[in-house]
C-alpha cells in the first residue's frame, strides 16, 4: 500500500500506549507531525511520564488505568519494558478476548507465544522491533504479524511505524533476531566508525570540533547518497575509489584488517544474544 494510503488509514483510529517512554514519545511525535485526524491515549503508573506527555500533547489522553485506556480502542501499543509484560498484558485479557484491538509489541525478546499466553487465544498481534534513530523520525524498523491480523490491521501496524522511519515485514518472527542484530543494535556500530574516524582525524592534525563535523556530516552524506541511489553500497564504494588514490590506500587497510569478517561476526553475535534473551 502506498504512503498517502496508509496515512489515511489511520484517521480517526483509536491508538493507546502503554507505557509513555522515549518510544512512545518518539510514535505519537512522529502520528501528529502527519496531521492525522487520530486520537490518541497513553496510560503509565508514573505520572511524571505523564506530565511530560500532557506537555508536549495537550490533546493527548492520559490515565494510570490501563483497563479505562483500552476499552474500545482499536490499536493497543505495549511499550514496557519485557520484564514487566507479562504483569502488565494479563490484566488485559478479557478484553482483549471480547474486543480483539491490534495489539502492536515494541519489546524486544518477548515472543509471540509469550503475549498470546498472556492475552488469550485468537488475539492479533504484531511485533515489531525499532531502533533509536526513531526519535528523530529516522529509524529502521522490522514487524511480523500473527495469523490473527487482518489485512487491514497489516497495513495499520506499518502505517503507525512509517510515522517514525522504514518498515521491513518479516515471514518468520525468528528474524526479528537478526532485524535486532543489523538495526536495532547498528547505530551503536555506526557511532564506533565515527568515534574511531574523528579520533584519527584529530590525530592528523585536525581539531576536536571539526573532526567531529566532518566525521558526522560525512556519515550523514554517505547515507543520503546510498538510500537515494539505484547502485548498491558495493557499486557506490567502487566509484569512489579511483586506482592507486587515497581510498583505495585507506580500504585496503580496513579489508586487510579483516572489517567484513569482523562484522559479520559481530552481527552473529548480537543474532545469538538476541536469542539467548528471547529464552
Amino acid at each position: 500500500m502506498n504512503t498517502a494510503a496508509l496515512e489515511h488509514l489511520i484517521n480517526n483510529k483509536k491508538i493507546t500506549f502503554i507505557g509513555g517512554g522515549n518510544m512512545a514519545r518518539s510514535l505519537i511525535n512522529g502520528l501528529l507531525m502527519d496531521n492525522n485526524d487520530v486520537q490518541l491515549c497513553v496510560s503509565d503508573l508514573d505520572e511524571t511520564q505523564l506530565d511530560g506527555i500532557r506537555q508536549n500533547w495537550a490533546n493527548v489522553k492520559t490515565t494510570t488505568n490501563n483497563l479505562e485506556a483500552i476499552d474500545q480502542v482499536d490499536v493497543v501499543i505495549l511499550a514496557v519494558k519485557p520484564q514487566v509484560m507479562g504483569e502488565v498484558t494479563q490484566p488485559l485479557a478479557e478484553l482483549a478476548q471480547t474486543q480483539k484491538p491490534l495489539f502492536i509489541s515494541i519489546a524486544a525478546g518477548v515472543t509471540e507465544e509469550k503475549l498470546s499466553n498472556w492475552l488469550g487465544a485468537d488475539v492479533p498481534i504484531v511485533r515489531c522491533m525499532p531502533n533509536t534513530p526513531a526519535l528523530v523520525q529516522s529509524g529502521a524498523t522490522g514487524l511480523y504479524a500473527n495469523e490473527h491480523v487482518s489485512t487491514e490491521q497489516h497495513d495499520l501496524a506499518e502505517s503507525i511505524m512509517r510515522a517514525v522511519g522504514i518498515t521491513v515485514w518479516l515471514k518468520q518472527e525468528s528474524l526479528l533476531d537478526a532485524v535486532t542484530a543489523v538495526s536495532g543494535s547498528g547505530p551503536a556500530y555506526f557511532f564506533l566508525v565515527m568515534e574511531a574516524m574523528q579520533q584519527a582525524a584529530e590525530k592528523l592534525g585536525i581539531n576536536a570540533e571539526e573532526a567531529k563535523l566532518l566525521t558526522l556530516q560525512t556519515a550523514f552524506g554517505a547515507a543520503k547518497l546510498a538510500l537515494e541511489s539505484s547502485d548498491s553500497p558495493a557499486e557506490l564504494r567502487k566509484k569512489v575509489t579511483s586506482k592507486g588514490g587515497t581510498t583505495e590506500a585507506a580500504l585496503g587497510k580496513l579489508i586487510e584488517g579483516g572489517l567484513p569478517e569482523l562484522f559479520d561476526t559481530a552481527l552473529q553475535a548480537a543474532d545469538q544474544r538476541a536469542k539467548e534473551l528471547a529464552k
